[in-house]
């Protein structure tokens, strides 16, 4: 098995509903998903919910829940969903946080971890590589791990790690749970100041006049 990993940019469209509109959101991560040679029965939305007090949710999914919130009404909300079984993606829609693939290429085991400041600020990293050597007896040393664009810290510090950026606290929790850095790749783009991205931190500075996200999509193969 193999992972192929996507991200959408804003020529894609948004992926979130805007002022009530879910038909234009669900057309664009359809098209997108498409336009990444999968078929959308075969992805699961992957969503984050805020207000509460446990930001570090896991979950493992079966193949029954292909499709869910994609092609069926049902929705997948977690801090980190794990894919066992080939043949399965994971769309994960994000303001300016880190949308992270970890891959045990040994197993054939997926996870797709939402990492930002909530998550963060809970061990969120170390977290989710503690729940795959928990449930699966993965190894960190064998882990691939691939981040995507986020915020920086020039707009987007993090106060409670003294102003870091998402990607260096991200990193050096991945690191405390035993994954090595040089399996670790994390992109450079800053989604608060490049072109190509939605960003949340942008639109509330009044620079976006659309609160949109982009994605990112992960496949089991």
């Amino acid at each position: 098995m193999k992972v192929s990993y996507f991200v959408s940019t804003i020529k894609d469209g948004t992926m979130r509903s805007i002022d009530g509109d879910a038909q234009t959101a669900q057309k664009n991560r359809r098209n997108f998903i498409r336009k990444c040679g999968l078929k959308p029965a075969d992805a699961t939305l992957h969503t984050l919910s805020y207000g509460q007090n446990n930001y570090c949710r896991y979950r493992t999914l079966s193949s029954a829940m292909k499709g869910d919130g994609i092609t069926k009404e049902s929705t997948v909300d977690a801090d980190a969903v794990v894919v066992t079984q080939p043949n399965h993606g994971i769309l994960l829609p994000l303001a300016d946080c880190i949308g992270t693939v970890i891959y045990d290429s040994k197993q054939g085991i997926m996870m797709v971890s939402h990492l930002g400041r909530h998550n963060l600020e809970q061990d969120g990293g170390k977290r989710c590589i503690d729940y795959l050597i928990d449930e699966f007896g993965c190894v960190p040393q064998d882990l691939l791990v691939f981040m995507s664009p986020s915020a920086g810290k020039k707009n987007y510090p993090l106060y409670a790690f003294d102003n870091r950026g998402m990607n260096d606290v991200a990193i050096e929790q991945l690191q405390s749970a035993g994954v090595i850095s040089d399996k670790i790749t994390h992109s450079l783009v800053d989604t608060t100041t490049h072109p190509d991205f939605y960003s949340h931190s942008n639109y509330l500075r009044h620079k976006q006049a659309i609160d949109g996200r982009f994605a990112i999509l992960a496949y089991l193969a």
